[in-house]
């Protein structure tokens, strides 16, 4: 069976291998063509396309970067309708893979949607796309099965895929004399431009402390050491430091949940164009930008947005979080249970092949 799996984000790429690795369990003829990164990469496929060209955050950056969308369009269309897929596997990315579904629909292709896009949130009015064009909705909270549901999306919840993911018994190589405050500006280039200096700047306020960046293998190390320049912190590119790190300072995103499982208090930043902010802002429906505000329905984390996050706010906050540690991971505690400790890739794969056998 052919497999087509796009993904445009660290996250996707990551889901996508182990879905990957799950699918080669049961059907050892498999054919891989895929949009990733270097985990799916990994697995031995036909990467049309890497994260380094797919992954835009904010409208005004989106319309920035139009052409490179447009042509993006445009290869995954030719792509499909040169390798004819038996079916197609969508992870997260909602901007693109909205209208890859409605083009492989028109092509009679079953479509499979892993991480549901949030339409809870915001865009409300795309569940009708949903409806129309996927065959079968994967979610990664529980909230989200009950919202589907109600939407009669035919959905399903089978666990977080990072809650089995991560340990922490585990210990990691990486020694440090001091404890470790984490630094995660993000996975996306226009991210780390944004956030990273402001992070830096509050490594020289703390100097009981250890700062770490962790960095993203689609991104240079080159631009990484331009942008710390001269502050004393190390560059790290894998997230075994988490398992040791006191505190974090983090882009909203995947890597704030990360967080709490690896129960690490955490300052959530987000910064974009403000054409872009105002316009996420006149549509949005929740009232945190963090999933691990929304899953605990309260400000469990400081979240610091576009002014509010510089460097004076980010340090005052950081403090509070010190104070509050034991509250912030006995929170971390309850939400994580709720989560559940099923590993997903398996019952995902086996939910498309019954389906596609009828």
């Amino acid at each position: 069976m052919h497999y087509y799996i796009i993904s445009g984000e660290s996250s996707g790429d990551f889901y996508g291998s182990k879905l990957i690795q799950s699918i080669k369990k049961s059907d050892k003829k498999a054919k891989f063509t895929c949009w990733g990164g270097i985990n799916m990469k990994n697995q031995n496929v036909e990467l049309v396309q890497s994260l380094n060209n797919l992954s835009f955050v904010g409208f005004w950056e989106v319309f920035l970067n139009i052409k490179t969308i447009i042509k993006n369009f445009f290869i995954a269309y030719k792509s499909i309708r040169e390798t004819k897929p038996d079916l197609i596997i969508l992870i997260d990315y909602p901007g693109f893979n909205f209208r890859i579904a409605r083009f492989a629909n028109k092509l009679n292709i079953p479509v499979f949607w892993f991480v549901a896009p949030q339409v809870w949130a915001w865009k409300e009015g795309r569940v009708k796309y949903l409806k129309k064009y996927v065959t079968k909705l994967f979610v990664i909270f529980p909230f989200e099965l009950d919202y589907f549901l109600k939407k009669n999306i035919d959905s399903y919840y089978f666990g977080h895929p990072l809650v089995s993911t991560i340990t922490l018994e585990a210990k990691t190589k990486k020694k440090y004399t001091k404890p470790v405050i984490a630094l995660m500006p993000g996975s996306r280039l226009q991210e780390v431009e944004s956030l990273l200096p402001e992070m830096l700047s509050c490594s020289s306020k703390f100097s009981d402390f250890q700062f770490v960046v962790i960095g993203v293998s689609n991104i240079s190390v080159l631009k990484y050491k331009e942008l710390i320049c001269d502050h004393d912190v190390d560059l790290l590119f894998d997230k075994e430091i988490l398992k040791i790190t006191k505190f974090a300072i983090v882009c909203s995103g995947t890597a704030s949940l990360e967080l709490m499982l690896y129960n690490v208090p955490q300052v959530v930043c987000y910064k974009i164009s403000w054409i872009s902010f105002y316009i996420a802002k006149y549509f949005a429906k929740v009232s945190f930008i963090s999933i691990v505000n929304i899953l605990a329905s309260k400000e469990l984390v400081p979240e610091l947005i576009q002014s509010d996050c510089n460097p004076t706010n980010i340090c005052s906050k950081l403090r509070n979080v010190m104070k509050n540690e034991n509250n912030i991971k006995a929170e971390y505690s309850r939400l994580i249970k709720k989560l559940g400790r099923n590993e997903p890739y398996d019952d995902i794969i086996k939910t498309i092949q019954n389906c596609l056998r009828g």
